[in-house]
């Protein structure tokens, strides 16, 4: 009990200390960064206390918008610089928003999803849809999906769901009670996507998130939306905050899971591990002890361990080495099928130990830049 109390008063002083994104309009920023596009949807509402337009609370609407992101050039891949409060943003290193559109309905954000959409050949027509984790504010979640969209270079068209998180170390059983809210919201999203054009949909979750995406699978199975399920090619979790039994339950639910479905863990990771001792458990999904719990489900874990720095609950975003592997995912499918372990040429910096179908355990190459 004294170690949890310990961990309650770092996660207050952090907290009390940290600087929080926030959209900041800067149409300028062009001059001195590229841009990432980044579509919205989101069930969060006005802040009445701050005015926030799209703060914690809860909306039983979603509503939708779009953000143009202004990638910093002076940066790492992985790293995100947000400007501290009373201060004017440095254009070198902070990420803000050249433009803001907030849209008066879903056919207007449909229509302008599906000139982006059109723009790609068709056949490659993807988004990529990005769902934040505990304890994340608006900007936050969609400035992320910038990040990684110009680090992994990625193809097709980028789209944030905002769901209401408090955007607070201390909000836990709020965010735990608004991922289960937002479910309906996660699924109009994808309604609103593929509506729009979209013909295959990569779900990217993060921590608490993803306890969003797979109930909302869930529902989407039990609700026979076969037009959404067809076109979902593939899901990854980073640092899946879910109980391993609720997991294996809901993926027995779902039925046949997307392919691919990956799982970053990572044994380090501290939030997870204060996650896991609140609920009174040993563990949780994303940091998954005994992959044997779930080796009869047709998903790959990555152990990210090697990597964990700080906190260590986001490694594929914030490692240089692992953001290559992301972007080159399907060369770990090429890795399993050739029975290639341990081999650091595969991906630059990157080792992959091949443990048995269910895990891969990832190991940084020393002297090996990304």
């Amino acid at each position: 009990m004294a170690r949890m109390f310990a961990g309650f008063l770092i996660v207050l002083t952090l907290a009390a200390c940290e600087t929080r994104g926030r959209v900041i309009i800067v149409p300028d920023a062009t001059k001195t960064a590229g841009t990432e596009t980044v579509f919205v949807g989101s069930t969060r509402g006005m802040d009445p206390e701050t005015g926030v337009e799209f703060g914690y609370q809860r909306s039983p609407s979603t509503r939708y918008a779009r953000l143009d992101v202004a990638i910093p050039p002076d940066r790492v891949p992985g790293e995100i610089h947000w400007t501290a409060p009373n201060r004017q943003p440095d254009l070198n290193t902070d990420f803000v928003a050249t433009n803001k559109v907030v849209y008066s309905g879903s056919a207007d954000f449909r229509s302008d999803l599906a000139t982006a959409l059109a723009r790609e050949k068709r056949d490659q027509r993807e988004v990529v849809l990005f769902v934040h984790g505990f304890n994340n504010t608006f900007a936050e979640g969609a400035y992320r999906l910038a990040q990684l969209g110009h680090d992994l270079d990625l193809n097709g068209v980028l789209v944030n769901y905002a769901w209401p998180s408090r955007g607070h170390p201390l909000g836990y059983a709020y965010d735990r009670d608004s991922a289960l809210f937002a479910r309906d919201g996660l699924e109009d999203l994808l309604d609103e996507v593929i509506a729009a054009g979209a013909e295959r949909v990569l779900i990217v979750s993060h921590s608490l998130g993803s306890a969003l995406v797979m109930e909302t699978l869930r529902q989407i199975a039990i609700g026979g939306n076969d037009r959404v399920r067809k076109r979902i090619g593939g899901v990854v979790l980073i640092s899946p905050d879910i109980d391993v039994d609720v997991f294996r339950a809901q993926a027995a639910r779902i039925g046949k899971l997307p392919e691919p479905f990956l799982i970053f863990t990572s044994k380090k990771d501290r939030i997870l591990a204060l996650s896991a001792r609140l609920t009174g458990q040993r563990d949780r999904l994303g940091n998954l002890t005994d992959v044997e719990e779930i080796a009869n489900l047709d998903v790959t874990l990555l152990d990210t361990t090697a990597f964990s720095q700080g906190v260590g609950h986001f490694n594929p975003g914030n490692s240089p080495a692992l953001l290559v592997l992301l972007s080159r995912i399907t060369d770990v499918d090429t890795a399993l099928a050739a029975g290639r372990t341990g081999r650091p040429g595969l991906l630059p910096g990157v080792a992959l130990t091949v443990q048995n179908a269910t895990q891969i355990v990832l190991s940084p190459v020393t002297g090996l830049q990304p």
